[in-house]
This record gives structure tokens, sequence and C-alpha cells, in this order.
């Protein structure tokens, strides 16, 4: 297998022309690879600038999940923080996370935050949503979002082998008129539910209006954990 490693976005549209299969840490296709037979080229973007950068407002899709720190909002780091072993993340992408993962930790965090997607073809680069990510899974360059006011993260225990373990992100952002809107993501088993509403300073009306969305549907046990850390991030939202 021939390994590129572009240095630019013309190298990398280059090899996507000529076949060559993206792979991030290959933590996700190693095993398949080894079962199947590997690809005659594949390409990593390690080394694309574009694809590496990690900043308050713009994460890499190639930045290892161990890289991931305090200059990116509280939602995402710690979303990082708790994937898989410290082996994993520090060989793990971003974008493997978001795009070649059926758990996508990161994806719920990405929701909160309003996050778009810089995605590269043999055409070049364009922008585009999350659900067409999920849905088409391109090459992601990056993810880039609107900095929140405050965020939060929860994730449930989980066993080795069970089921996926219950994540709820939440961030309260500052809008252009000043108002205040709350985003809530729930990965509850292998489905993600999100939702936004006005951050009022009524706690109680706040939850109110969350309930009357999609996770509204949810399971008791699962709406209880969702009422706690909504609460807890208006709570932080306002102090």
């Amino acid at each position: 297998m021939l390994l590129s490693l572009p240095t630019s976005l013309s190298e990398a549209r280059r090899c996507l022309a000529e076949g060559a299969v993206p792979v991030g840490g290959a933590t996700l296709v190693w095993a398949q690879w080894q079962r199947d037979g590997f690809p005659e080229q594949a390409m990593s973007l390690r080394r694309l600038p574009e694809a590496t950068v990690v900043g308050a407002e713009t994460l890499g899709a190639a930045v290892l999940l161990h890289q991931v720190d305090d200059r990116v909002p509280e939602v995402l780091r710690r979303a990082a923080a708790s994937i898989g072993t410290g082996a994993v993340r520090r060989t793990a992408t971003v974008g493997g996370n978001i795009v070649g993962s059926t758990l996508r930790c990161l994806l719920p965090p990405a929701l909160v935050l309003d996050a778009r997607a810089t995605v590269l073809d043999r055409d070049g680069t364009y922008e585009t949503d999350l659900a067409e990510v999920v849905a088409k899974r391109p090459l992601m360059l990056d993810i880039r979002w609107r900095r929140p006011l405050v965020s939060g993260y929860h994730k449930a225990p989980g066993e080795v082998g069970g089921p996926p373990p219950l994540v709820v992100a939440t961030a309260v952002h500052t809008e252009e008129d000043g108002g205040r809107r709350l985003h809530t993501a729930v990965r509850d088993g292998d489905e993600v539910v999100s939702a936004g509403v006005p951050a009022t300073a009524d706690t109680r009306r706040v939850l109110d209006a969350v309930e009357g969305t999609a996770l509204g549907g949810l399971p008791g046990q699962t709406w209880d954990v969702v009422r706690r850390e909504v609460a807890a991030t208006l709570g932080r939202a306002d102090t």
C-alpha cells in the first residue's frame, strides 16, 4: 500500500483523483484491511495545514484526539478525552471519529456548537452541514463553529463491547440580537437527536421548551439526565 502525505490542497485533490483512500489514524479500518486486503493507495492529512489546526473556533480533521486541548470549547475537549484508551487517543483522529466511526462521540458536541464542516472533493473545497458529512462521508478537512458562552458534556459509564453509552452535550450561544440560545444534543443508543431553544432566564421555561422538541421523546431516565445537564449549563451561563 502506498501512503500519500499531501502538504497542500492541490496535492490532496490529486491523490483523490488518483483513487487514494482517505485514512486518519486507521484505528477503524486496520482490522478490515487485514481481513479483506489493503488498498493500493491511501492518503493521510496529517501534514496538511488546513486539517491540523486547533483553535478557539476551528478543529482540523487530522488532529489526534489527545491533541484536543483547552483551546477548544469545554464540550469538545471533554468529549475527546473520554474516547477509548490513551493509546487510542494518540492514534485516532477527529475526522475519523465524526465521519468514520459508528459511535461518533464528537458529533453531539459539534452539533451543540452549531458547527459546519469544510470538505474536499476533486473540484475543491466547500462548506456543508454535519448531516451531509454523516450521510455521505466526504473527505472532511475541519469543523468550524461559533464560540459558545458556556458548554457542558456528560457521558455515562459504558461497558466494553456493550451498547454505546449515553452522551448529553449542551452549549449556550449569544445571538446577534443579544439574546441567548441553548443547543442540546443527545446520543441515546445509535441515534443522535439535537435541538435548539431560546435560553431565557427562566430555567423551567427553557426545560419546557426543550421537552417540546424531539428531545422530549427520549426515555424517562435519559430525559432526567438531559434536564440535569441543561439546568447545570444554564446555571453556569448566568454566573
